[in-house]
């Protein structure tokens, strides 16, 4: 996801130097998970690994999961491949107007997606929220693929107009308490990731607002898996505090070389809490399967790159630095596979196979 490169360690010790009364600005207390238990549901997994998943052949979010345009074939080749290199997980994003449009079949297409990634030994975590991309998500056919440019049609969710609407949040809550219900016991799912990068796109703290209420709903369902929201921006310190007393374990971005990124997990584990990292891997900042990913393993970090077959969202090029004319470049910023399987670089897979393949 496109964010603020050159973030912050000072929102980082912020949160390392979180006083006794943090439990005042929690959501619920009670319903968050304790380091104990956090640690034991931990403990119970193989290391975790895997890459943030959309189907080549679609350009974002809907495109994947309406009626129309959900293709379990593809779904179902794709992971195949991720389950060949040893992956354990997917990132996934799920997207409330999907849900708006056919709340039936949305949740009918969320099980076949459980199906077939249970079939391939993957246990996903889903996103709700996310604060990325474009911002007025329609349904329906969505939009042309942007020759060269790096996802040219995410879109957020709820995305901007919709939240001018005061009716909104409750159309939301909606959302959320429903698939929580529906899915809160299914031990085929990993995680909910409840907001991704609240505050990007210039929000900041506008973001707070549905941030604080997403908490609020996952903590009156209470599902069996735990819930978290990823800290990426660490000059965001309201925000980040929030996040991090609210999650169950502890989610965060890093695209840095290993350096700065081994110093976030060291002010990290000052929670106590299992880490996972839910966004890495940007080959030009030298943030690389070969660098950082045995680094996550060293460190017993969950590690969630971004990426996997290149197709429609473009994510081969760089954030900022479009190739108009479409060519392939040298190096490519995100993603593993070619569609027909092929890797991009043959001695990457390898390692990921060797790294997920060792015990811990």
């Amino acid at each position: 996801m496109k964010r603020i490169k050159n973030m912050l360690l000072t929102g980082a010790v912020a949160l390392a130097a979180l006083s006794v009364n943090a439990q005042s600005k929690t959501a619920g207390a009670d319903k968050i998970w304790s380091a104990a238990k956090a640690n034991q549901w931990y403990s119970q997994h193989r290391w975790i690994a895997g890459a943030n998943f959309i189907p080549s052949n679609a350009i974002n979010q809907l495109e994947m999961w309406q009626a129309d345009t959900f293709d379990p074939k593809t779904i179902d080749r794709e992971l195949g491949y991720a389950e060949g290199i040893g992956f354990n997980t997917v990132r996934v994003f799920l997207h409330s107007i999907a849900y708006a449009e056919d709340p039936k079949g949305f949740k009918s297409r969320v099980n076949e997606f459980l199906t077939i990634a249970s079939k391939h030994h993957i246990q996903p975590l889903f996103v709700f929220f996310d604060d990325c991309w474009n911002n007025d998500p329609k349904p329906g056919k969505q939009p042309e693929v942007k020759t060269g440019v790096h996802n040219s049609g995410w879109m957020q969710d709820p995305g901007v107009p919709a939240l001018k609407d005061p009716k909104e949040m409750a159309r939301l809550e909606h959302y959320v308490k429903d698939i929580l219900t529906t899915f809160g016991h299914d031990k085929r799912i990993l995680l909910w990731d409840l907001f991704n990068e609240p505050g990007n796109s210039g929000k900041r703290e506008s973001s707070m607002p549905l941030l604080v209420n997403v908490f609020k709903w996952a903590h009156e369902v209470r599902p069996d898996q735990p819930v978290s929201a990823g800290l990426w921006d660490w000059s965001f310190e309201k925000l980040n505090t929030y996040q991090a007393l609210n999650s169950d374990v502890i989610t965060y971005h890093n695209y840095d070389e290993v350096g700065p990124h081994q110093r976030v997990i060291q002010l990290l584990k000052t929670h106590g809490k299992p880490l996972i990292c839910t966004e890495y891997m940007a080959r030009p900042r030298n943030s690389t399967f070969g660098t950082v990913m045995p680094m996550l393993k060293k460190e017993n970090v969950g590690a969630i790159n971004w990426g996997f077959v290149m197709g429609k969202t473009n994510t081969i090029y760089a954030w900022d630095t479009p190739i108009p004319g479409g060519e392939e470049p040298k190096l490519w910023f995100h993603d593993i596979f070619r569609k027909d399987g092929t890797p991009y670089k043959t001695d990457e897979v390898e390692l990921i196979k060797k790294l997920t393949t060792e015990k811990n």
